[in-house]
């Protein structure tokens, strides 16, 4: 019997609810062939009950490719298309309220919240000029619409933080200047609501962590 099996080629093919469902699974189930079914069942779209019927060489070849995705190191994504509506990575990070922080703050290490995170970090676009846009107002709601969003775009974001982060603190101990050193080290450790952005980058790096990212 012949198993039609669509196997994702890139992180753009994998939305960030079905590695959301993942994580969910993999925490009750570490490891073992259980999570690999499910993980091709996710991923790849076929009832659980299709997936034990695979031979165990094509399960292998399977699981080799979708490992391969979810451990590479994931590039920057500025703008994705869902569901026909173009969104956009915020363009100034400086331009962030102090409601985007705290939501960012208090989700971005949770996967079961990371939509929270997401919806902070992409929104509609509403006008483009070439590489230049504008995106819609931050609102609370309408957040879940983003587990349909690419988990490419999840990934890149969490590394563009993390990134973000790690070249501050180089910068720190380059500058001679007084009070540019003042300012760069009062971005790394201290905020609007008094959370300290090292704390914001510690729970980046966790996340990035666990999703077993290369960092260099």
């Amino acid at each position: 019997m012949k198993i039609e099996i669509n196997v994702p080629t890139s992180l753009s093919e994998i939305t960030l609810g079905q590695y959301q469902k993942f994580v969910k699974i993999s925490e009750n189930n570490p490891e073992g062939n259980f999570l690999d079914a499910k993980m091709i069942e996710i991923f790849c779209g076929i009832p659980l009950s299709e997936s034990y019927k695979l031979r165990i060489s094509s399960v292998a070849a399977i699981l080799d490719i979708l490992n391969e995705l979810l451990s590479g190191t994931p590039e920057h994504v500025e703008r994705f298309t869902m569901q026909g509506v173009e969104y956009g990575f915020v363009p100034d990070l400086d331009d962030m309220s102090l409601g985007e922080y705290i939501s960012l703050d208090e989700s971005v290490s949770k996967w079961d919240a990371m939509t929270d995170a997401m919806h902070v970090l992409y929104r509609p676009i509403k006008n483009s000029n070439k590489d230049k846009y504008s995106i819609e107002e931050y609102k609370v709601e309408g957040h879940e619409v983003l587990e349909n969003m690419p988990l490419s775009a999840v990934f890149g974001s969490l590394f563009f933080f993390l990134n973000l982060g790690t070249e501050l603190s180089s910068h720190t101990i380059l500058y001679s200047n007084k009070e540019d050193k003042e300012a760069i080290q009062n971005l790394l450790t201290s905020h609007q609501n008094g959370v300290g952005i090292n704390q914001f980058m510690d729970s980046l790096q966790d996340v990035l962590k666990n999703l077993k990212i290369s960092l260099n």
